[in-house]
């Protein structure tokens, strides 16, 4: 890019080809981590459940106590990027996902575990950052490729790490040890951080809007908490309706203050804007069927027909291996988005993406007699969110203003996760 954007520095020529190779080379890697540990932990989840000994409640807020810290850590990640470095901020959010990876590993009980994934929430701030740096780095051209092949990267990560963990667990039978594994690839790559990964070019001046980062936490934990305590559709009591009705005045308040501020958390004049808006709400909602469904998925598979009356009693490993398609469709869909897009665009991409979502619901609510129904429903449903998560980034991010990149892309992920967080808290 030649235009320099307002309030932000030029940007210097792009790196060679062979140091350009090399940073995005690093930045997969941190993206087979990521993917490897948001997807990884799914197969295990009956198994943590009877370990800690907690019902499908609890174990849902397992999921979505990391999705609460990480609709706050990825629009707070993504200013302090924009203001003192990308790099910088990655590898912070390094330093502490592998620190709650590590907690996780080796927490005596629930409470300590749930500290654990508080620290993970961190992880949906790297593929923003790493985006950050990209299209800081790259022409927009060489940048879209990039930014897929992150994306197919995540999806690879998450392939494996099912599978995987399903099979450390099945060959030792040792919770905590299949645990370490993906905190030894956390830790790894928190010293991988500081090679050859130059810093973004551009700042922004300003200061980071500390009163949204308090409401918007407050907002977020009191809206989740009083959802989550409405078991057994208990939604009239005084400890469920106080907490959501206190939640949505904080976020209210939230949207006030962010609408008033010079330098908001989160840009909520961007929700409504024509151009991204439609977007962000397939985002929100992309959020809710993907990260919300993980919970209830594994005890559906794990649960055994005849005392439930549903699923399959299926172990850690076939939960695993049953999985497996979506996550194989999903790597196919993320790698083939620009390929797909050159042909048709972008926007019908992301269309025809989640109509595969749809179409593959829509078969899991009619066929799920068995295994095998559930497996292909569960390959197309793997293609539509690779697809969706290949060209969603791509078409918000250029439809905002370069100087906003980060904050883009953080409020992408943001409102990504503030579904999944949601739907986990409904789900529970």
């Amino acid at each position: 890019m030649t235009a320099t954007a307002p309030g932000r520095a030029a940007a210097p020529p792009p790196a060679a080809p062979r140091s350009v190779t090399a940073v995005v080379g690093l930045l997969i890697f941190f993206e087979v981590m990521s993917g490897f540990l948001q997807v990884g932990l799914a197969p295990l989840l009956p198994d943590l459940a009877d370990h800690l000994g907690i019902g499908s409640a609890d174990l849902n807020w397992v999921v979505s106590v990391q999705l609460l810290a990480a609709a706050v850590c990825v629009p707070l990640f993504g200013r302090l990027g924009d203001l003192y470095g990308h790099r910088l901020m990655l590898r912070i959010a390094l330093a502490l996902i592998a620190a709650g990876t590590v907690v996780v590993a080796l927490a005596p009980g629930y409470e300590v575990l749930l500290l654990g994934r508080l620290l993970q929430g961190p992880i949906a701030a790297l593929l923003p950052l790493e985006i950050a740096l990209v299209r800081d780095r790259l022409p927009v051209a060489d940048a879209r490729r990039a930014i897929a092949r992150l994306v197919g990267a995540l999806t690879l990560g998450a392939m494996a790490g099912g599978v995987v963990m399903g099979l450390v667990d099945s060959a030792f039978g040792d919770l905590r040890l299949t645990l370490l594994v993906p905190a030894v690839l956390a830790v790894v790559c928190v010293p991988v951080s500081f090679i050859a990964v130059p810093e973004s070019a551009g700042r922004t001046g300003g200061r980071v809007d500390w009163a949204g980062v308090t409401l918007l936490s407050a907002a977020m934990l009191s809206l989740l908490g009083g959802v989550g305590g409405a078991e057994g559709g208990s939604w009239l009591t005084a400890g469920v309706l106080g907490p959501i009705l206190l939640g949505a005045v904080l976020l209210a308040v939230w949207v006030v203050v962010e609408l008033r501020s010079a330098e908001p958390l989160v840009d909520v004049r961007a929700l409504a804007d024509r151009r991204t808006a439609p977007f962000y709400a397939a985002a929100f909602l992309f959020g809710v069927f993907f990260f919300g469904s993980q919970a209830p998925n594994s005890t559906f598979y794990a649960a055994d027909p005849e005392v439930t009356g549903y699923g399959f009693g299926l172990s850690a490993l076939a939960i695993s291996l049953v999985l497996l398609p979506a996550s194989v469709g999903s790597v196919i869909g993320s790698l083939g988005t620009a390929a797909v897009a050159r042909r048709i665009g972008y926007r019908p991409t992301l269309m025809g993406a989640f109509g595969l979502v749809a179409l593959s619901f829509l078969q899991f609510a009619v066929l799920h007699a068995s295994v095998g129904q559930m497996a292909v429903g569960s390959a197309f449903l793997g293609l539509g969110i690779g697809l969706a998560l290949g060209a969603m980034p791509t078409v918000i991010v250029e439809a905002t203003e370069p100087a906003r990149t980060g904050i883009a892309a953080a409020l992408y992920n943001n409102v990504k996760t503030l579904g999944g967080a949601v739907a986990g808290g409904v789900f529970a």
